[in-house]
């Protein structure tokens, strides 16, 4: 299940805000809210069940299609992707350590999860946001917001990705050891 903690960025242990604490009638609701405050755009979308790990871009695409059309025509982004990693991935510790590091984009970093989690812990002003994805819920990132992810020691996940340039991601990491004092997805 989806869960929002917000952190003072000088206390990664005492969260200021917890969604697990909320009913589960109003969890969905609140983080909505308590994200658009920033500037971060979380809704959820309706799955296919078919799709599970392993489901090809083809096909993750395809079952998306009138979603991603929306989205697309809504917002102009120039391409998409899907990123697909299972725990099997030979290089699945090195693409950990890579976005493990805090880091900004030019654009909005837009991913929705069709399988699995992922961890975004976004550093906004003197705050750290961290917010657990996990299947049928779409996430941007505003252009320029600090932020890193977490996959796990053991990914297992797909989710498709829009982009505003046609290179994909791109990093520019910032260099600062913030993210190594904060939670991990496992």
């Amino acid at each position: 299940m989806s869960s929002l903690k917000i952190f003072d960025d000088d206390k990664p242990t005492t969260p200021i805000f917890d969604s697990n604490t909320v009913g589960e009638a109003d969890k969905i609701t609140k983080i909505i809210n308590e994200l658009k405050q920033v500037g971060v755009r979380f809704e959820q979308w309706q799955t296919i069940e078919s799709l599970k790990s392993g489901a090809t871009q083809e096909e993750v695409l395809t079952g998306y299609k009138r979603e991603v059309d929306k989205l697309i025509q809504e917002e102009g982004y120039l391409s998409v992707d899907v990123v697909s990693l299972t725990r099997d991935n030979p290089q699945k510790k090195a693409f950990r350590e890579k976005f493990l590091n805090e880091h900004t984009h030019s654009e909005d970093e837009v991913r929705f999860f069709v399988h699995g989690k992922g961890l975004f812990s976004l550093h906004i002003e003197n705050q750290v946001f961290e917010v657990l994805c996990t299947r049928g819920d779409l996430i941007s990132v505003p252009a320029n917001t600090r932020h890193w992810f977490d996959m796990g020691e053991n990914p297992d996940f797909i989710a498709i990705r829009f982009f505003n340039n046609l290179q994909g991601w791109v990093a520019n990491f910032t260099d600062s050891d913030i993210a190594s004092q904060f939670s991990r997805l496992d």
